[in-house]
């Protein structure tokens, strides 16, 4: 047996009734083994429990998504746009379309926890069944139920499928598209081949330049592993990208048309640009760390504002735990599996699908690990389909070729890195189940001896055993993991997955966009300390966050912060609700988390001046004096933003803010009569209050 054969072991015998050759594609209508259904049954089944089981205790998660979803059920011009408020003031610092499935849920069941996280959780469901159904094409059932149980029980993937933040969207949307070029590489289907790349460009709408990684890899992939001849190929991907263009470009180019004076501001932009977003704030500035506007972001090539760069970034301390579990073992197979391809034919199968996933992988772990920009730990929900599908394809086609010594040991290699990875990562919260620490480690280390000293015979004899009780050891981290992330209740901007002591400072333990300059810090007693009694950077007040294990609320007096919502008390949500049709917003506040909180108490629109965290220069000082002589605006709320919350008497502001954010709130301070209601102090701006 040559090495080349080894992913496409011959059978000795007649082959079982068992899962189709890689090499071809199931004929319509073609039988399957009787146990494959209802397999894919409960695979859908325990995924759908586990992403909804208790997934009102988050409330309404990320209060940032969930007050411009508010606002979307009161005005269609929000919902396009993705408003944060009924007013149309300013945008999400994102493209919409991760909100608009939120958003009709929430037009039809109102807007409550369940009409806001189902939607995720639906999408990741689907995530798995799209990734399962892509797997089993070319590798069989098995494969694809390995795929997708490592997809299901990625501890992030249950984070962010329970969460209402963009990642669930634009991963089902990017699986799907590696489904349709699945399709296309089988027999070069053009039709196929642009719904790959319509897809992705959907994706772009979801979370922007992020999509647009993975396109270098599908069309690459096709270009060499296509069926078609070179020029067809060739025209067939200048089509795809037509096709992501017209997908992705068709909202920009109704945007960028509309004229700026009838529609929000664009918010994360400087200059109300969609293209400063784009290619910005979520664009090039996430790999620069030139990001204008954002709170820690820096001079072009400066770097260590969002942790430490590097390779090895996926495997640290922030992101370890949230999606590497099987990640070596992953690149293991995929190195091996493309060693045992490579004399195969062009367009073998294999070698194109360890390509694409491969490539996948990549491609987005070099992306985020050497990006010096705005990064999180939950970003990595987007490696977990790829590392599933790597682990399926390759755990399957390397026990097929088992006879092999070659195969066996890169098996045996790739499940031993696995078991030492995972006894790694539960010693990073030792005090956190220990038990299983221990257990992975014996029965890992039994399991390995079996994979390498066994003979051929004695494995063919214990094949089904062995192979469940390694997929049992392999998983049972990531799993405990999974389920404690379940158990959890996350709210605020940056949530993190499992156990609350596996969070450990920096800014994957803390629950916002918050820089590598608080590395280090933790929480004691629901305040966040920095290392060493330091300060905060900018000057900055110390301001209150909630962890990234769970909830988070405002500070004193309800007041939100950079990170979570506002917590308004019930006398100033009274107040805000008095004569509330009477005007366009009922309140301003300076940050838009600050702002969400009593808007979605009240119910009405709420302007967040300088949107996310108040650095976007919107409203300018005129603009919003023009509002209040106008009488379109009853209250200005103090506080909010990044450094503006904590007592009685902020106003808002401070050095992040931008400079018409800070020249509002010191207008108001010095014109008009604050007074403290429900611990806020508010300002009445009603002409000649």
């Amino acid at each position: 047996m040559t090495a080349t054969t080894i992913l496409h072991p011959p059978y000795e015998h007649a082959p079982p009734p068992a899962p189709p050759s890689p090499e071809r594609t199931p004929a319509r209508g073609e039988p399957r083994a009787k146990w494959e259904r209802p397999a894919l049954l409960a695979l859908l089944a325990v995924t759908a429990g586990l992403y909804l089981w208790g997934l009102g205790s988050s409330g309404l998660a990320n209060s940032y998504y969930s007050m411009a979803v508010q606002a979307s059920t009161k005005s269609w011009k929000a919902f396009f746009f993705g408003s944060l408020d009924a007013g149309n003031s300013i945008t999400v610092d994102k493209s919409p379309a991760a909100l608009w499935v939120m958003d009709a849920f929430a037009r039809v069941f109102g807007v409550n926890a369940w009409s806001i996280l189902v939607p995720q959780a639906l999408e990741g469901v689907a995530v798995v069944g799209v990734l399962y159904a892509t797997v089993r094409r070319w590798f069989g059932a098995g494969a694809a139920l390995i795929a997708g149980a490592v997809m299901a029980l990625t501890p992030v993937a249950a984070l962010m499928f329970r969460f209402n933040n963009p990642d669930a969207l634009l991963v089902l949307l990017l699986v799907a598209g590696a489904y349709a070029l699945t399709r296309a590489l089988e027999r070069g289907s053009t039709t196929w081949l642009l719904l790959a790349f319509s897809f992705v460009g959907f994706g772009f709408l979801a979370k922007m330049l992020q999509a647009l990684i993975v396109v270098p890899v599908f069309a690459l992939v096709y270009l060499f592993a296509g069926p078609p001849r070179l020029g067809r190929r060739t025209w067939q991907l200048a089509a795809g990208g037509a096709a992501l263009l017209v997908s992705a470009g068709w909202w920009i180019a109704i945007v960028q048309l509309w004229p700026a004076s009838s529609r929000p501001y664009i918010g994360g932009s400087q200059n109300n640009s969609l293209w400063n977003v784009i290619f910005g704030y979520n664009g090039f500035g996430r790999l620069t760390g030139n990001e204008t506007g954002s709170v820690g972001g820096g001079a072009q090539g400066t770097t260590g504002r969002w942790g430490p760069t590097g390779l090895t970034r996926m495997f640290n301390v922030e992101f370890g735990s949230q999606a590497s579990w099987l990640l070596p073992a992953a690149l293991i197979v995929l190195v091996a599996g493309l060693a045992f391809t490579w004399r195969m034919p062009r367009t073998d199968r294999t070698r194109a699908a360890l390509l694409l996933w491969g490539g996948w992988l990549l491609i987005t772990a070099a992306a985020f690990s050497l990006g010096e920009g705005i990064i999180h730990p939950y970003y990595t929900v987007a490696l977990a389909p790829a590392i599933g599908a790597l682990v399926g394809i390759g755990a399957t086609r390397l026990w097929n070729g088992r006879r092999h010594p070659a195969a066996r040991v890169a098996l045996a290699v790739s499940f031993a890195v696995t078991v030492w990875w995972s006894y790694a990562l539960l010693g990073r919260t030792p005090t956190w189940n220990p038990a299983l620490r221990s257990a992975v480690l014996v029965a890992g280390i039994a399991v390995t001896a079996l994979l390498v000293g066994s003979s051929t015979r004695t494995l063919r004899r214990v094949a089904v055993v062995l192979a469940a009780s390694a997929l049992l050891v392999a998983l049972a981290g990531p799993a405990a993991y999974t389920l404690s992330t379940v158990s959890t209740p996350h709210e605020g901007a940056l949530p993190t997955a499992g156990p609350v002591a596996a969070t450990r400072g920096g800014p994957g333990g803390l629950g916002g966009r918050v820089p590598g300059n608080f590395a280090g810090g933790g929480f004691r007693g629901g305040q966040f300390q920095l290392p060493n009694g330091g300060q905060p950077p900018f000057g900055a007040a110390r301001p209150r966050f909630g962890t990234g294990g769970g909830r988070g609320r405002g500070g004193a007096g309800g007041l939100g912060g950079l990170l979570n919502g506002s917590t308004p008390s019930a006398e100033i949500t009274a107040l805000l609700r008095q004569g509330a049709s009477s005007y366009t917003w009922v309140a301003a506040t300076t940050g838009a988390n600050n702002a969400a909180g009593y808007q979605l108490a009240t119910g009405d629109p709420v302007m967040a001046i300088g949107g996310f965290n108040g650095t976007d220069p919107s409203p300018t000082l005129a603009q919003f004096q023009q509002y209040v002589t106008a009488h379109k605006i009853h209250y200005f709320i103090g506080g909010g933003g990044f450094a503006g919350g904590g007592g009685r008497g902020g106003f808002g502001g401070g050095p992040q803010s931008s400079s018409s954010t800070s020249a509002i709130a010191q207008w108001v301070a010095g014109n008009f009569t604050a007074k403290t209601v429900g611990g806020v102090t508010v300002y009445d701006l009603t002409p000649g209050a």
